[in-house]
Formats: structure tokens, C-alpha cells, sequence
């Protein structure tokens, strides 16, 4: 990976978020993410808590809302998928706008979405605040194996590489007749879909040839990353764990008040 890149989702800023190593960003990420999962779905006032915890962080970091917000529209399937279940679920149902509803399918549907929301501007905030360059040791220094470590740094630097062959592809497809929004067109597009797996699969092996050939062990030292910092300190480590102790004490909360 080069120094110089960066994915899309980073946000370049000196907060300090930012300068935060990403092995404590990311141990935050998982504390944060586990107390919002935990959070019984039934208690609306812990989800308004944790929504506030991740406003303060965007404050600290310089994050706007213009920018972070349209963004967490990757979460739209999933939300669609939500909708759905006060409509499919069994069990007591409740009448709303002359629709019957299914009162255990709207608590799921909450729970959905407000957790899914919160995972996502969770995961966002990390990503915006951390370079794509920083991961490798970061996940180094947690204890991560050195393959999956491989894995998903790999998978951030070709991802903007492969978004750019989808968009040559269906240019491509265009330039010839095609229409993306036929359905006649699903084969057309689903070969097109195997192609690139296939390539992607190919782009692969040839790249994990070319580094075992430099002598790539499955390990990231820490001299190879072009501007590493140091370990996080003591101090570090309290800030950054700052926000994920406030959720988890939100969450131990609820249980409590349940």
C-alpha cells in the first residue's frame, strides 16, 4: 500500500481523533458497537444516549453532518429489509393508519434500525478519522492473524479498483445497447457479475504471487509502514475508551432500569 492513499471514506483533519492511534479507535469501535447490541430494544432513552455519544465524537473531530450523513446511506437495504417485518411477524398486532401491524415485528424493525444506525456511524467515524495505511499495524498490534490482517487491508486498497472496473463494465454494456433497467438485461448483467468475480479471483493470485516472491511472510512489520507512530500510551487508551465506557454504562443502565 502507498503512503499516499487514502480510501474514500477517510476525511483528512488533525482532531484529535485523527491523531489517536487506530488500534485504540478500533477497540473503542468494538466496546461501543457490543453495548449498543447488548441494549435491550425495548428501552428507547439508551439509543438517544448512545446517538449523543456519537455526536460529541463528530464535534471533537470536525466530522460535519453534510458530509457524514449521506454516507450512512449504505444502510438503506437493510432498513427496507426492516419495514417489512411488522407486516411478516406473528404475535399481537396493533392498528396504525388502518394498517394491522405486528407489535413483535415493530420492536424488531426498531431494533434494526436504530442499531444498525448506530453500528454504522460508529464504523464511519473510525473510518473517517483513520487512513487506510494506519490499519495494517494497527491490527498488527491488536494480535490480529497476519492473514486476515492481509486480507482486509487488501480488500480497502482494490476496492477502489474494482468500483472503477464495475463502472468500465457497465459503460461498456451501455456503449453497446445495453439497458440497465430491462430486465431482459439480468443475464447480460449477471455474466458480467461472474466476469469480475473471475478477475477479481485471478487479480488475486497474481498479487499474493508477487508479494510471497518479495518475501511477504503473512506478517506486517512495523518498519514497513511509512510513518508509523508509536504505541498508544496509557493516557491514549483512557481517552479513546472515553465513549465506549459511556455506552457501556448506558447499556448496564438499562438492564438495571429494565
Amino acid at each position: 500500500m502507498g503512503a499516499g492513499h487514502a480510501h474514500a471514506l477517510y476525511r483528512v483533519g488533525d482532531s484529535v481523533v485523527h491523531r489517536a492511534p487506530a488500534e485504540v479507535k478500533i477497540v473503542a469501535l468494538v466496546v461501543f458497537v457490543l453495548a449498543v447490541v447488548a441494549t435491550p430494544r425495548e428501552m428507547v432513552w439508551p439509543f438517544a444516549a448512545y446517538a449523543g455519544i456519537v455526536l460529541v465524537v463528530w464535534r471533537v473531530a470536525r466530522i460535519p453532518l453534510r458530509w457524514i450523513l449521506p454516507r450512512m446511506l449504505i444502510e438503506a437495504p437493510f432498513i427496507v429489509l426492516a419495514v417489512l417485518l411488522p407486516f411478516a411477524e406473528g404475535g399481537q398486532r396493533v392498528e396504525f393508519a388502518g394498517l394491522h401491524l405486528s407489535l413483535t415485528g415493530l420492536w424488531a424493525a426498531w431494533g434494526i434500525v436504530v442499531k444498525g444506525t448506530l453500528g454504522v456511524a460508529g464504523s464511519l467515524t473510525v473510518a473517517a478519522t483513520t487512513s487506510a495505511r494506519e490499519l495494517p499495524l494497527a491490527l498488527s498490534r491488536l494480535g490480529i492473524p497476519g492473514l486476515v490482517t492481509s486480507m482486509l487491508v487488501l480488500m480497502i486498497r482494490y476496492i477502489d479498483l474494482l468500483s472503477a472496473e464495475v463502472s468500465r463494465m457497465r459503460m461498456a454494456r451501455i456503449s453497446r445497447g445495453d439497458s440497465p433497467r430491462a430486465l431482459h438485461q439480468a443475464g447480460a448483467i449477471a455474466k458480467g457479475v461472474g466476469a469480475l468475480f473471475l478477475r477479481s479471483y485471478e487479480r488475486g493470485e497474481r498479487v499474493y504471487l508477487a508479494m510471497t516472491s518479495r518475501g511477504f511472510d503473512g506478517t506486517v512489520p512495523e518498519l514497513a509502514i511509512v510513518g508509523a507512530g508509536p504505541r498508544a500510551t496509557a493516557a491514549q487508551w483512557v481517552t479513546a475508551l472515553t465513549p465506549g465506557a459511556a455506552a457501556v454504562l448506558v447499556a448496564g443502565s438499562a438492564w438495571v432500569l429494565r
